[in-house]
């Protein structure tokens, strides 16, 4: 969630009511300005008012990486915009060039991407499988396409394709 406090943009990192003893209640929020990328928490009362940032959605193709910025391009106007690697957060770990990603602006600056349910990555390097190994509860760690680290079943090689979660960055079956 993005909220906006003054004239500033924050994405919301953390978010936990408390309700101390008689006292009145209140949230205690940890979040990132998007602009200078630093953290801070606070504490906001029922009183304090908040307002949350209306975002426009524009699907793009994210195309390279250069530096600290990843580079996309609006697949209708062919334009062309980057995000910084500290506002995309983990996402990083689910892209691979070419693929199109809904990218979130506020206004016309780029903020976040809203990456799909699950993507399909290819192995890089992992341990060889063993022949005959059925999906059991032995797991082996497997390094993606992407640099991302997950445990897969011992039947999985490199170069095999496999569907991975991007909300909790686990494996769900071969592609």
């Amino acid at each position: 969630m993005l909220i906006k406090i003054n004239e500033d943009l924050f994405r919301v990192l953390e978010l936990q009511h408390v309700t101390p003893g008689n006292l009145r209640g209140f949230v205690r929020v940890k979040f990132r300005n998007i602009r200078t990328g630093s953290l801070s928490d606070q504490k906001l009362r029922s009183e304090d008012f908040v307002d949350r940032a209306v975002l426009d959605e524009r699907q793009m193709q994210y195309l390279y990486k250069d530096g600290d910025s990843y580079h996309f391009m609006d697949t209708e106007t062919y334009e062309q915009s980057h995000i910084s690697a500290e506002a995309l957060g983990e996402s990083i770990n689910y892209m691979i060039p070419d693929s199109v990603i809904a990218v979130e602006f506020y206004g016309t600056e780029p903020v976040g991407i809203e990456l799909p349910p699950t993507v399909d990555l290819k192995v890089t390097d992992t341990v060889p499988g063993i022949k005959g190994a059925t999906a059991s509860n032995q797991i082996k760690p497997a390094t993606l396409e992407t640099g991302l680290v997950v445990s897969v079943p011992p039947f999985i090689n490199p170069g095999d394709t496999i569907r991975v979660s991007t909300d909790t960055g686990e494996y769900l079956s071969r592609a």
